[in-house]
């Protein structure tokens, strides 16, 4: 019986759940099919309960993995096969080709040399990359990645003469053996060109709610100001658009739970960095469970943001690349035409497994969510069950990792 435990995953569930696990002294294999830790959370500009930025998180969970020998960490990585069976896992994992030195060298002054660029898949297509990158400030592991396709022709000679860069290096698979597993492969945004609409993806200035807090970070495309992606102008109306493709058969046929958290957050933001923004939201509920009722009373103490309940029903281009929409006044009975500088798509969590295939023996529900797999020893944590905030993965996340620790002790 090996006494390994697989993680799956290194969003803040699978960083949880590997340190828990390791902390009992297990070893664990840390496997994650971006260059970095950290999933969504890294690209928040803050998250609640405390409202910090995902540093002040993220870089005590990357302290805890350093310091712990027991957490091996395989970045850009995806399980492809599974054999065995509970107790006795043998599990295949592709590892993708980071061209990159196993050290951390600085390659920020060769990166900017550089003149191919391709969108940034971090922030979500609202600035580009280069080809020699890397996304977060605090990344872990902290080393830049190479990406050949997106190198000019210029751009290969520049290279040519570094050592440190390997283009040669391919693909290559390994084979580690578990005794239980754990699957933190977390959330995404729902497509929002599925929402046509809406505007998403054929309407300037019209953006999703993860896109909106790209633009708010200090580490983003804007280095924290939250402009018209046309023209970096502040916007002085703004829209947010609740339930954007959730609680809708054709769509998410689910409450994702944090969506209206998310837009409290985000008035907050708006309303910290220009007090004369004005602000709608178009809400059909809102939800601010437990203790998250404090910060709804907040917003709407706001003088500048209008709560609106009613759904809006589309979206379409105006003049000045300003966003028209149509909506609806439940509470008055009326019908809106309005007029913003910028619409903002309150999109809910899709799980990353509703769209993507994992060789493990575990069944998923119509929407994509885990379900069941403990009597195989596979324990699934966080959003690949539930959408959940950050503190309930957290918690998630260690239930499942003592779940799994239990399982390889047989009990």
């Amino acid at each position: 019986m090996s006494n390994a435990i697989l993680v799956v995953g290194g969003g803040f569930s699978g960083l949880t759940a590997a340190i828990e696990a390791a902390e009992l002294g297990h070893d664990v294999y840390l496997v994650e099919k971006s260059p970095w830790l950290g999933g969504r959370v890294a690209q928040l500009n803050k998250y609640f309960p405390k409202l910090c930025p995902p540093s002040c998180g993220l870089e005590i969970q990357f302290q805890r993995i350093r310091k712990n020998p027991l957490i091996h960490c395989l970045t850009m990585a995806q399980v492809v096969g599974l054999s065995g069976s509970k107790g006795q896992y043998n599990v295949r994992v592709r590892i993708s080709p980071r061209h990159t030195p196993p050290h951390n060298v600085d390659f920020t002054f060769l990166a900017s040399t550089l003149e191919g660029e391709t969108p940034s898949e971090f922030d979500l297509g609202l600035a580009g990359r280069k080809a020699l990158y890397k996304s977060m400030p605090f990344a872990y592991p902290p080393r830049f990645v190479l990406d050949p396709e997106t190198l000019s022709k210029s751009d290969m000679v520049r290279i040519a003469g570094q050592d440190k860069l390997d283009l040669k290096e391919e693909e290559r698979e390994i084979e580690l053996e578990v005794g239980s597993i754990v699957i933190a492969t977390g959330w995404k945004p729902y497509d929002v060109t599925k929402l046509s609409n809406l505007g998403a993806g054929n309407v300037k200035n019209c953006i999703s709610n993860m896109q909106l807090e790209r633009l708010a970070s200090p580490f983003g495309p804007t280095q924290g100001k939250i402009v018209r992606p046309t023209d970096g102008r502040t916007p002085h109306s703004v829209a947010f658009v609740q339930c954007a493709g959730s609680r809708d058969q054709n769509h998410l046929n689910y409450c994702s739970y944090i969506c209206c958290m998310a837009t409290l957050k985000h008035c907050l933001y708006l309303a910290e960095q220009n007090p004369d923004t004005q602000v709608t939201v178009f809400y059909i509920d809102l939800r601010a469970p437990g203790r998250y009722v404090k910060v709804l009373e907040k917003v709407q103490a706001l003088p500048n943001v209008h709560f609106i309940k009613g759904k809006v029903a589309n979206a379409t281009q105006a003049r000045n690349d300003c966003v028209e929409i149509q909506a609806e006044d439940a509470i008055r009975g009326e019908k809106l035409t309005l007029q913003y500088d910028l619409v903002v798509l309150a999109t809910g969590m899709q799980p990353s497994l509703a769209t993507e295939d994992l060789p493990l023996p575990v069944a998923r529900d119509a929407d994509g969510f885990i379900v069941g797999g403990e009597e195989a020893g596979i324990f699934a944590a966080g959003c690949a069950v539930m959408p959940l905030d950050v503190t309930r993965s957290a918690q998630s996340a260690t239930a499942a990792a003592l779940k799994a620790v239990q399982t390889v002790k047989g009990r």
